[in-house]
């Protein structure tokens, strides 16, 4: 179930790249200067809206074969799945052309649907977005693992036609077949805000002041987690956030913002300014 050993390297955990290859490698010259045999957990969105989709996948996955990286999949991630399949068309705003012209195009897709939706390390759970409340670390592993099988199956595009739509939005414990495993990937890939008895809001992509009114940022509401230390990022408007049981990584790269490198044995924050390369809205 993606439970990975603890090592003597330093591991980082890094947010949202989307496609910025530059920047990535300006962060990992900057980390290795300090920590030569750093190992990486990337919390997923790889590639999209940035210019260099492609050549941040192959970065990542070449760090993976080396046994220095992994991620989580990310609502991109999944959309390039998609799109490569014909089940969804490509928005305007995507960068996905020299990926899905890519001479290595099936075996970098492969890569990808292999990666987890979860990935615990030293008791810190990694995921793109977040979590409901009802959710414990060994629950949310077991039910990522569900849709890695899937996703991992013949029956993968089968699972990636059935994934869109926002019903159910609220997880109960008997969801069956599609309306399960779509549940399960919302969750971990696209929630930020939710009630307090779990019922997802998909509308608002604000920062956290701006919550629709029963809702509340999902980390804020009490939760089966609270625990261990939950990782993630997905939410460029909330930007870095560091609590006791709690990193957010997202910084808005692609935006203009800054790419974001947490530690996980400090919490050292390593970042790198990026060029604007998408505007909001």
């Amino acid at each position: 179930m993606h439970a990975t050993p603890s090592g003597k390297s330093d591991t980082y955990f890094i947010g949202d790249l989307q496609g910025c290859a530059e920047q990535l490698q300006q962060l990992l010259t900057k980390i290795e200067r300090q920590s030569p045999q750093a190992r990486y957990l990337f919390a997923g969105d790889l590639v999209n809206r940035g210019p260099q989709s492609l050549a941040t996948l192959r970065l990542v996955k070449q760090l993976h074969e080396q046994g220095r990286a992994d991620s989580v999949l990310g609502n991109h991630d999944l959309n390039l799945l998609a799109v490569a399949n014909g089940i969804r068309t490509a928005h305007r705003s995507d960068t996905l052309d020299d990926i899905l012209n890519a001479p290595e195009r099936g075996e970098l897709l492969d890569w990808l649907r292999h990666r987890p939706l979860a990935i615990c390390q030293d008791d810190h759970l990694l995921v793109h977005a977040g979590l409901v409340p009802q959710w414990s670390v060994q629950q949310t592993m077991g039910l990522a693992h569900e849709v890695e099988v899937q996703l991992q199956s013949a029956d993968w595009v089968a699972l990636l036609s059935r994934m869109y739509g926002n019903t159910p939005a609220q997880w109960d414990d008997q969801l069956r077949g599609a309306d399960r495993h779509r549940c399960i990937i919302n969750v971990l890939t696209r929630i930020r805000f939710c009630s307090e008895d779990g019922i997802m809001d998909f509308a608002s992509k604000d920062g956290a002041a701006a919550a629709p009114s029963g809702y509340l940022p999902w980390f804020d509401v009490p939760r089966a987690s609270d625990g261990s230390t939950v990782v993630f990022g997905h939410w460029s408007t909330l930007g870095l956030v560091l609590r006791p049981n709690l990193i957010s990584l997202d910084t808005g790269c692609v935006w203009g913002g800054k790419l974001t490198a947490v530690s996980l044995q400090n919490r050292d924050v390593v970042q790198i300014a990026c060029p604007q390369q998408q505007k909001p809205g």
